[in-house]
């Protein structure tokens, strides 16, 4: 396989395991040194899959709908960017709903004594909505509800707060547009070294 094969699968493998609760083959693709940071989670990679089995272990599970990646890699680094819909079934006041969030997944990979590896992921939030599963019903949810929380995810961050998760306020997102493009300059220089 070629290092474009391999940056791929990497972060392809990692979505998977999270997703289906592989826990050994999503610690696989992270550096013990890597760094995540997300809505719900800031720490480094091991810690993030620890984190997110116990997540799954409350109930609450999400799955990842992705589009193909895109990967540049010069030498030993890789920056490869997917946008993702974060998809959770929930219940609201006993209404059986979906929630989607948009996002662009971007990974930060090195390559080290011959093997790649995730050393950094990070979200840049676009939008979120909901829907009952079942056409007709309503939800309750007054804009005040919301208010709290940024345009990009404030549906996720209402959703995460009231499962009992802490949401930071300075997540990446496209309603902080010169704060997005400079991550994406740092990250570009980063690659290049």
């Amino acid at each position: 396989m070629t290092d474009l094969d391999i940056v791929t699968q990497t972060v392809l493998l990692e979505r998977q395991g999270r997703d289906r609760g592989w826990w050994d083959q999503m610690r696989d693709c992270y550096w013990p040194d890597s760094t995540v940071t997300l809505s719900w989670y800031r720490g480094d990679g091991p810690g993030f899959v620890d984190a997110s089995e116990a997540m799954t272990g409350r109930g609450d599970a999400s799955v990842h709908r992705l589009s193909p990646p895109t990967v540049q890699i010069v030498d030993d680094r890789a920056f490869a960017e997917m946008p993702a819909g974060i998809e959770v079934r929930t219940d609201i006041d006993g209404v059986t709903v979906d929630l989607a969030s948009y996002t662009r997944i971007v990974y930060r990979l090195e390559r080290r004594d011959s093997r790649w590896g995730i050393s950094a992921l990070d979200c840049i939030y676009e939008r979120d909505t909901l829907t009952p599963a079942v056409p007709g019903q309503q939800i309750a949810i007054s804009p005040q509800q919301l208010a709290a929380y940024r345009a990009p995810y404030a549906i996720l961050a209402w959703h995460l707060a009231r499962r009992g998760y802490e949401v930071a306020a300075d997540l990446l997102g496209d309603d902080q547009p010169a704060r997005t493009a400079a991550f994406y300059d740092s990250t570009l220089r980063w690659l290049r070294g």
